[in-house]
């Protein structure tokens, strides 16, 4: 009887989207952070031990939460390997994304930097996101694909077009270029860049940010009447 007291209850607050109810918000609160702890505990087990090696019970525990509780918010491992890697790559393109569209960075920077700062900015922070180094070390080729395509990425190119768009119209890029392609073209180099550091090391690759910044602004910068 008492549980379908219950059961009822639920489900007029279901149906009567008027009614406030502070326990249901507060139980939705709290299954948000347990899905946050989870999600934050599989970005450093993954980053850490890899997806073979890693099982949800170990990531629960790491939580501290029940064996079987991760299944009521990712269906499997995969689905919960997927969801910490979205989390953990677009918290480091972000840290990338947040110099490209600073308005007050772009004023006292000049245009043809901009490229080069996001490459360093990108590279100082992978260590901050241990997850997205793992993938970019290579050491989990099936998730390369998921990685092309995640949102954040896509945000990236399009606010670098954004720039080069704005550039374009102040006379500091070239008008016969297509932003978006231009764009993409620089996000291809960053991610191949950051592979090269994370996999041969900074001294090894950083030294040619000079050469690549004159590739950057060989392709982009307008020509003058004598050239």
């Amino acid at each position: 009887m008492r549980f379908e007291y219950f059961r009822q209850l639920l489900n007029f607050y279901a149906k009567d989207k008027s009614v406030d109810s502070p326990v249901l918000e507060s139980q939705t609160r709290k299954g948000q952070q347990t899905r946050r702890t989870i999600l934050d505990a599989a970005v450093l087990r993954f980053a850490r031990s890899g997806y073979r090696s890693t099982s949800v019970a170990d990531i629960a525990r790491d939580a501290g939460v029940g064996g079987t509780i991760a299944f009521a918010y990712f269906k499997n491992k995969e689905a919960l390997f997927l969801a910490a890697v979205d989390q953990d790559v677009a918290a480091h393109i972000q840290e990338g994304l947040a110099f490209v569209t600073d308005s007050q960075s772009s004023r006292k920077q000049p245009e043809a930097d901009w490229q080069q700062r996001l490459f360093f900015t990108l590279v100082a922070t992978a260590e901050q996101h241990p997850l997205s180094r793992r993938l970019l070390a290579g050491l989990e080729p099936e998730a390369t694909d998921r990685v092309l395509e995640i949102p954040a990425l896509k945000e990236l190119r399009a606010a670098c077009a954004h720039r080069l768009r704005a550039e374009q119209a102040s006379g500091t890029v070239r008008a016969d270029v297509d932003p978006l392609v231009m764009a993409n073209g620089i996000v291809a180099i960053m991610l191949a860049l950051l592979m090269s550091v994370v996999q041969l090391g900074s001294t090894a690759t950083t030294g040619y940010a000079t050469e690549v910044a004159a590739v950057f602004a060989a392709a982009l910068r307008p020509t003058s009447p004598r050239d």
